[in-house]
């Protein structure tokens, strides 16, 4: 009790913005994601910022460019910027081959469109995609956040047959939307290392690598600035965190202190299971301290690479794999926890479809919404952020409950770890990559940076 009593006076310190209870809604659905994206967008008066990985050249793509134009065209004065990572723009998807980056499809639009001035901003975090990427989510629209993990493409919004499930919540609040503008104006825009990919000559990175280190720098101890209050008894209290590398990463010691705070429940949402150390040591101290651990994580088939047996196989296919090797080893050391009902592996599994979830919930009081994949890469490398939920008076409780409940739906529970497949019964093709992999140590290079 006063291990756990300690992490949430560390959490208390934290500043908090007060938002009422009937300003946030969780949406359950990529399609009614998509649907909401393009409402706001008709809607918004002021301002629109979007914030994400990535804006694919697809049918999902280019719905969503057409509608920003469409409202500027209608609307000149409302400002409009989008925030894309630097090179995950400049290239196709992994595994499918030669194709143009989603830039083209940028200078393509502004084009089309010369009247309409609408910025696309190449963020680049590292000089090279695998060492970092803007990982940072979250739309603004005039007063209204809407965020989640996902990114803006076909999948993720449910265009076509298969859809990437993911969290959406939407907050309407003129703190928590101003903060957001506010640190994206002060890190992004007019930063000579961020340059604009709607033009038809972007920098190379080798050019700008002076630039590029500087501005990573400033990341580093970039926060979100608000006015902090208390909150009211009919609201609850959200605090925006950001963070990058290992040193001084206010999200990541957040996650912990969260985790570590904990009482009677934690649930934990991850699409690739590769915690940290620090975090395993966290969730092992839950264990023994008899705090019930529900994980969901995607089973392998409903990773991004998966690639089924009878498709010809392709180097990223093996990443799958190695995430359930992952699971399975820790599903054996602490059987014995799955055994009592204390611990809890939810395999989430729905047809074609893939999972890319992430977030926690603790004792219906602590809830924290992020993008981060609770990895080493996330923990290290990437630019992550999230919003901690402070909930005293179990306001959001029934919403909280339903979106659990919906995360659950297509999931099975685990019971013992031989479950899961091993290395012997994999396809030959993953079995020779992977035998490879750890035969050169690589795995260990790979936990760090996947």
């Amino acid at each position: 009790m006063l291990y756990s009593a300690f992490f949430r006076r560390q959490l208390e310190k934290l500043p908090l913005l007060p938002v009422d209870s009937d300003a946030i809604q969780i949406l359950h659905e990529a399609r009614e994601f998509k649907q909401r994206i393009l409402d706001l967008i008709a809607q918004a008066e002021r301002r629109i910022y979007l914030v994400a990985l990535y804006l694919q050249d697809d049918e999902a793509g280019r719905e969503i460019m057409q509608a920003l134009y469409s409202a500027k065209q209608q609307r000149p004065e409302l400002d409009i910027r989008v925030f894309v990572d630097f090179h995950r723009a400049q290239r196709g998807l992994i595994g499918k081959g030669p194709q143009c980056g989603n830039h083209t499809m940028y200078q393509e639009f502004a084009e089309k469109f010369p009247s309409c001035d609408i910025p696309f901003y190449g963020v680049p975090i590292k000089r090279r995609e695998w060492l970092g990427v803007l990982h940072l989510k979250g739309f603004v629209f005039d007063n209204t956040v809407l965020y989640s993990g996902a990114s803006l493409n076909d999948v993720y919004l449910h265009q076509q047959d298969r859809y990437r499930f993911d969290r959406y919540h939407q907050i309407t609040n003129p703190a928590l939307a101003d903060s957001f503008s506010r640190f994206i104006f002060r890190h992004f825009v007019n930063d000579i290392a961020v340059p604009r990919l709607d033009k038809p000559e972007i920098p190379q990175i080798k050019h700008i690598k002076t630039e590029q280190r500087r501005f990573r720098r400033r990341l580093q101890s970039g926060r979100y600035e608000f006015e902090e209050s208390v909150i009211g008894p009919r609201q609850f209290g959200l605090t925006p965190l950001v963070g990058l590398g290992k040193r001084g990463n206010r999200l990541n010691r957040t996650i912990r202190d969260v985790i570590r705070s904990a009482e009677q429940n934690v649930f934990i949402c991850t699409p690739y299971f590769n915690p940290p150390s620090s975090l395993s040591r966290d969730l092992e101290g839950l264990l023994h301290r008899n705090v019930s651990v529900t994980i969901v994580v995607g089973d392998k088939t409903s990773n991004d690479f998966y690639i089924p047996p009878e498709e010809p196989f392709k180097t990223v296919g093996g990443l799958p794999y190695l995430y359930e090797m992952n699971l399975r080893r820790f599903a054996s050391r602490y059987q014995t926890y799955i055994d009592r009902g204390q611990l809890n592996i939810m395999l989430w599994r729905h047809d074609q479809n893939s999972y890319h979830l992430k977030g926690l919930f603790v004792d219906d009081k602590l809830s924290l919404i992020t993008g981060s994949n609770l990895n080493p890469r996330a923990w290290a490398l990437d630019l992550e952020n999230g919003f901690l939920i402070r909930d005293p008076h179990q306001l959001l409780k029934t919403r909280f409950d339903a979106e659990k409940e919906n995360i659950l739906r297509y999931t099975t529970r685990l019971t013992h770890f031989s479950e899961l497949e091993e290395l012997k019964a994999y396809p030959e093709a993953v079995k020779r990559l992977l035998t490879r992999i750890q035969r050169f140590k690589a795995h260990i290079l790979l936990k760090q940076i996947l």
